[in-house]
């Protein structure tokens, strides 16, 4: 059974580049408060009726397409991973199928936000090392800057985010300990409700704790905008920062250790880790637990922001195009977010 490797990556971020002192202007907030907590120092915001989640996969997607060394008629699968679709439904994949010409050709949306990725790789090494299929395409992209509330009652969650996206196109290889070496997947809904955008939904939590969502006192339930929805902030992404911050400093270790003991590897062995950018100083404290090195982990978020499920793959290709991924390098991603869903993939370049 072959292997499956990343034969081509590429990623797209919006030119408009906004700041920490933007943000400043329209929320009390300042460049200092946002870097002291996130690290982050800009990010980018697509252009509104100009761009979407799928026009900035479909950019990433070129490129990584070419970078393989095929063409669009070689795709045979495409998996899209997104937590801000253009549409409610259908997702993106079949809309990227569209813009791409790629008829025909099945398409699978991910709905696992920071974890996306991680999910889709996984999913796409299974379908290439059974022989389903020989090239898949894998998409993360996030428009983020439409659904935020830009008022300081929103300034916890808004200025951690960015646009983005990010692609690979994955392939079998017959180079002996080359590839994808192995994907651990887990999550716990338990606490679905400290990283959620709650409303509007069909149905929110409990039926008996309607009330608490919001929700008319009706038989039938329907997507309801009330005004309790928008007193309780639930029409914008809400999170509990110290819960989640809490448990992603837990699962990130576990997770990279579990790849690395599945393949009898150790921290040192690690040449690369590219985490999830969801906050510098959750990466800074996972690394400190891990013993890495300065340059043994790469972090982007303090130019773009979080991007979501295109936080992996674009920080991995500018780590790429920038010579710190290079052949034969151990390589660990690893994601932790809403859901809460975590994951890791180890990857011999």
């Amino acid at each position: 059974m072959p292997n499956a490797k990343i034969a081509g990556i590429g990623y797209y971020v919006p030119e408009n580049k906004v700041t920490n002192n933007d943000l400043a202007r329209v929320m009390d907030t300042s460049d200092e408060w946002i870097q002291e907590r996130t690290g982050i120092v800009e990010r980018r915001y697509a252009k509104k009726h100009e761009e979407s989640t799928t026009t900035m996969g479909v950019e990433a997607a070129k490129i990584a397409i070419e970078r393989a060394g095929i063409t669009n008629e070689d795709i045979d699968f495409i998996i899209f991973a997104t937590l801000s679709p253009d549409y409610y439904f259908p997702g993106c994949g079949v809309l990227l199928q569209r813009e791409m010409g790629m008829l025909g050709v099945g398409a699978l949306d991910i709905r696992n936000q920071c974890s996306g990725f991680v999910y889709g790789l996984s999913i796409a090494d299974q379908f290439v090392k059974s022989g389903m299929y020989k090239n898949v395409l894998l998409v993360g992209s996030e428009f983020h800057s439409m659904g935020l509330d830009f008022s300081t009652r929103g300034r916890n969650v808004t200025v951690i985010f960015g646009d983005g996206a990010g692609a690979v196109v994955v392939q079998p290889t017959e180079e002996e300990g080359k590839g994808i070496l192995s994907t651990h997947l887990h999550a716990d809904g338990t606490y679905a409700e400290k990283l959620a955008y709650i409303n509007p939904g069909s149905h929110a939590g409990k039926w008996e704790d309607k009330e608490r969502f919001g929700y008319p006192d009706v038989e039938f339930g329907g997507a309801f905008l009330t005004q309790k929805m928008w007193d309780d902030e639930d029409l914008f992404p809400n999170m509990e920062g110290q819960a989640v911050f809490k448990m992603a400093v837990q699962k990130f270790p576990e997770v990279i250790m579990e790849a690395l003991q599945t393949n009898g590897l150790q921290p040192e062995d690690i040449d690369m880790l590219v985490p999830h950018q969801a906050n510098l100083r959750i990466s800074q404290f996972v690394q400190r637990r891990m013993k890495l090195r300065d340059d043994q982990v790469w972090n982007n978020i303090q130019k773009f922001g979080n991007t979501t499920a295109a936080s992996i793959p674009i920080a991995l290709c500018e780590a790429w195009e920038q010579g710190a991924v290079k052949d034969g390098d151990l390589v660990c991603l690893a994601a932790f977010g809403s859901g809460f869903t975590w994951g890791s993939a180890l990857i011999r370049w």
